[in-house]
């Protein structure tokens, strides 16, 4: 398995940085590849277009993707009684179960009802437990049949406006194939049909994984020393293919890319020390910051990431800290737009 080393005298404020409100992006460009891509090599900053990425590859190399679907998974119901409930689904554990944060004005008791729609249309889940932050919920139905239903995107808190039928498709990747996703795996959003059909046509390989991003994504780092956070679980799944395209990748000499930081993270999770990958299906809470030695991935395409957030932690730990204060400082100074619906960086990992 990966290293898990954590440099023991980083602090959350060594991954802070000022971002003008403005530059986060509310609304998805009009084409999904129209955005900038920011390309951080080790002795250079290059602001490019994302359809730049076609060059950027060469024949051989590999570009992971994680298949996972976003479902609709915030809910917005009432007690019996009448008091409001937003229920927004962390995982699915059973086919009518599932894992939910809750925010209520009193806290659920078990055995307590919520209510989904309108009378005659409506569904219900009762709270069976709690696992921590979060409390388990039985309903009536299936869960996702009720998520069609009943649910709302699951927009990140970051972006003010409620869903419409435009986040309904572009808050998810042309690739989505597999339901779970409580947020999009936002590297994805710039692919389109046409550009990975040009990129096939040159030789590079694609693969696929499927990581379920939970609700976790979103949570606040507490704590200032690193090595005290407690890191999120979540469940992926690498099938044998997706391990031969990486060995195939190995062995003739290509790079392995991994398309956001949830392919990375379920790469290195399965990673050996020759850099290889074991297929399979578990559940990984690998932490990767400053200090870690990574073994499977050569690139990274990924968005900007929050300030004090483990995602710029990982981004740092690729391609290196100081690089990353460099490259946010520029794509500030230059305007990028940041965040789910932003630009995207394609990060070279430190040597």
């Amino acid at each position: 398995m990966a290293g898990t080393a954590v440099d023991a005298d980083l602090t959350l404020s060594d991954f802070d940085y000022s971002l003008p409100p403005e530059l986060i992006a509310q609304q998805p460009l009009p084409a999904r590849s129209a955005s900038r891509l920011l390309h951080v090599a080790p002795d250079r900053l290059s602001d490019l277009v994302f359809t730049d990425i076609e060059r950027l590859l060469t024949p051989g190399d590999v570009l992971v993707f994680n298949d996972t679907r976003v479902i609709r998974a915030r809910l917005l119901g009432r007690k019996p009684s009448g008091g409001r409930v937003e229920v927004l689904v962390e995982r699915i554990v059973a086919p009518t179960r599932a894992l939910a944060l809750v925010r209520t004005s009193h806290t659920p008791r078990v055995g307590q009802v919520f209510v989904f729609g309108e009378d005659g249309a409506h569904a219900t889940a009762t709270v069976r437990g709690r696992q921590d932050d979060f409390f388990e919920l039985e309903f009536e139905r299936e869960v996702l049949a009720t998520l069609d239903a009943h649910g709302n995107v699951p927009l990140p808190p970051y972006i003010a406006h409620a869903d419409t039928a435009l986040d309904a498709e572009r808050y998810q990747t042309v690739y989505a194939a597999k339901p779970g996703a409580v947020a999009a795996p936002t590297a994805g959003l710039h692919f389109t049909e046409t550009l990975l059909a040009r990129l096939r046509e040159r030789g590079v390989r694609t693969a696929a994984l499927t990581l379920h991003v939970g609700a976790g994504t979103f949570q606040p780092v507490r704590v200032e020393r690193i090595r005290d956070h407690t890191m999120h679980s979540e469940w992926y799944e690498l099938p044998p293919a997706t391990a031969d395209a990486v060995a195939a990748t190995r062995a003739g000499g290509g790079r392995v890319v991994a398309v956001g930081t949830t392919s990375l993270r379920a790469l290195e999770s399965a990673a050996r020390e020759d850099g290889s990958v074991a297929a399979g299906s578990r559940d990984t809470a690998l932490f990767i910051t400053p200090g870690y030695r990574f073994r499977a991935v050569d690139r990274l395409i990924t968005n900007f990431h929050l300030p004090r957030s483990t995602l710029l932690m990982l981004a740092s730990a690729f391609a290196g800290i100081e690089r990353i204060r460099s490259a946010y400082a520029h794509a500030v100074a230059q305007r990028y737009r940041f965040f789910s619906y932003g630009d995207a960086m394609l990060l070279e990992r430190a040597p």
